[in-house]
């Protein structure tokens, strides 16, 4: 498929193909910076640095960017700060090409990437001087659609590292993981990997390095079983902007674009209602929403008094620039209703000082046909979730799912653990994914520093490849971090004892704890049965207190610090 293809369905009423006329240049608002190529070099150089200069420190801030460059050849320099979305615009990355530099540096010193969170590069190609780009990233940076004309690494100078995700990407070169502790990396192609260190996750690759598991400790899963890609945005040869949907996809294999472009169908932009941080509420995008329009988030911090409804099947949500939800008077941030194909991508929910009972709940409602959702799931595509950390947030579940089918491609739950509004009575949530429907698929699972159960997951058939996740820092005492099974802590990633199929690939588990006295019985706790299977499994004491006694149930000997032991199953039962 050379080119897009517009739904007719999606046109404006009374339009033909042949009446369309292609719209100007839509406005997305100040903080959404469109280049082209007939601008001058030094130009579009300046913007960038502007922007850099804002968002390279501002890891709670308020700004939010997007920068999108129109097809065509760029010759600039592109760093990445915080809340900083780089896109292009093209059918495919090669569309847009970045000769020099675009690249994610520390944000800590010594080369320390362990707090480079919020940023994302999609839809581009880039040549980068010296052959060789940087991208030393940590959790919440999506890298999509990309082509890299060289060399790649995921650390700066070996500094510590803790990203990361990568999907329908190709390298041409060498991707060079060195001190990074975990990488996902779904439907990507390289000329060749080298390093590894605890817990790397390869679904639908090509080229895996070799090597098996535990040493080096990596996990391939040949197809990807079942995925949608990234709705993104798309400019065709006549300027017409749209949001490309990408179609599902079953038992696939490396990138989706070596065609010419990725198969599926587009919408035109004019059709989506365009949200403005301080001019929109809850309230008037509900309004649109029931009038059948999509939904696009302009960058910034959206304030919601109530919830956003999405009610109707096939309705697309996309944020620009980590555009924040944040609920004020202790309301969900959004609910969408259990209808077939809706897809969310895109946002930040920021948890207000309110508890919410969740921030995204995702099937609520009276059940909709699950032979219709199996063949048009919901998707989740780069949603993240913070509380606490930019103020006092609290929220008892982030994620809840109700849908069955329901896709989630990549998401960071995040429990703060350090920032604004950060304590165990302060930043206070229970969960951070709470899994009820079946058939649900979840790749690049990162949850962290919850207060009990950071994974919960009662639907059967449930499938995880990979799962990154830090259990809290900062319970006072083992009294105030016990189950209700008088057991120490609460299980990372805990799949209820009425599940009798469920499957997980990659998982790691790391414990730092403050107070001393404090452990953990077990990392993962699952029921026993044919049906539920575990593949390869490491847990970690990074700090100098405390431990994990097992990795899974009662498998798995204890963390040790001195000297380090880092326990590992490779396969349960």
């Amino acid at each position: 498929m050379a080119g897009l293809l517009v739904c007719a369905a999606c046109l404006a009423p009374g339009l033909s193909y042949g009446q369309v006329t292609p719209p100007a240049k839509p406005d997305l608002g100040p903080n959404v910076l469109i280049f082209d190529p007939s601008m001058p070099a030094a130009q579009i150089q300046e913007q960038i640095d502007k922007v850099y200069a804002i968002q390279q420190h501002s890891e709670f801030g308020a700004a939010r960017y997007a920068l999108v460059f129109l097809p065509g050849k760029y010759q600039v320099d592109v760093p990445v700060g915080f809340y900083t979305q780089v896109l292009g615009l093209g059918a495919t990355p090669d569309a847009v090409e970045i000769d020099g530099n675009v690249h994610s540096d520390a944000s800590l010193p010594h080369n320390n990437a362990t707090c480079t969170f919020w940023r994302a590069a999609e839809g581009f190609s880039v040549k980068p001087t010296g052959g060789t780009m940087q991208w030393a990233v940590s959790q919440a940076v999506p890298f999509r659609r990309m082509h890299v004309r060289g060399n790649m690494v995921l650390h700066q100078s070996r500094g510590w590292a803790s990203g990361g995700w990568m999907s329908d990407t190709l390298v041409d070169g060498n991707v060079g993981s060195g001190t990074q502790q975990q990488w996902i990396a779904r439907n990507s192609e390289w000329g060749s990997w080298t390093g590894a260190n605890w817990n790397m996750v390869f679904v639908g690759d090509p080229s895996t390095p070799q090597g098996e598991w535990p040493s080096p400790p990596y996990t391939k899963v040949d197809h990807t079983p079942i995925v949608r890609e990234k709705p993104f945005l798309q400019v065709d040869a006549s300027g017409r902007w749209s949001v490309q949907m990408p179609l599902l996809s079953k038992d696939s294999k490396g990138v989706t674009w070596h065609d010419g472009s990725t198969p599926g169908e587009g919408i035109l932009l004019s059709t989506f209602y365009i949200a403005r941080p301080g001019v929109d509420t809850a309230g008037s995008i509900n309004a649109q929403l029931a009038k059948g329009r999509n939904l696009l988030f302009t960058p910034g911090i959206y304030e919601l008094d109530d919830a956003i409804r999405v009610t109707r099947r096939n309705t697309v949500v996309l944020g620009l620039g980590f555009a924040t939800l944040r609920p004020t008077h202790g309301t969900t941030a959004m609910i969408t209703a259990d209808r077939e194909g809706i897809k969310i991508a895109g946002l930040l929910f920021d948890a207000g000082p309110v508890s919410s009972p969740a921030l995204l709940e995702v099937g609520a409602g009276p059940a909709g046909s699950k032979a219709r959702m199996a063949q048009n799931p919901i998707s989740l595509h780069d949603v993240f979730f913070r509380v606490g950390g930019a103020g006092v947030g609290r929220a008892r579940v982030n994620l809840l799912i109700h849908s069955a089918y329901t896709i989630v491609d990549h998401t960071w739950i995040w429990r703060a653990d350090h920032g604004a509004g950060v304590g165990w009575d302060s930043n206070t949530s229970d969960n951070g994914l709470v899994v009820n429907g079946d058939h649900v698929t979840i790749y690049g699972l990162f949850v962290e520093h919850h207060q009990q159960f950071q994974v919960l997951w009662s639907g059967n058939y449930g499938r995880t490849y990979f799962y990154q996740s830090e259990i809290p820092y900062d319970p006072p005492d083992q009294a105030s971090y016990s189950n209700a099974k008088g057991v120490n802590g609460w299980a990372s990633y805990k799949v209820a004892d009425t599940v009798t199929n469920h499957e997980g690939w990659g998982l790691g588990i790391y414990s730092v704890f403050l107070s001393p006295g404090v452990n953990l019985t077990r990392a993962i706790e699952v029921p026993r049965g044919p049906g539920i299977r575990f593949h390869h499994m490491i847990t970690v004491a990074l700090g100098d207190k405390g431990a994990i006694s097992h990795v899974i149930d009662d498998q798995g000997e204890p963390t040790s610090i001195q000297p380090r032991v880092t326990p590992k199953v490779a396969e349960f039962p």
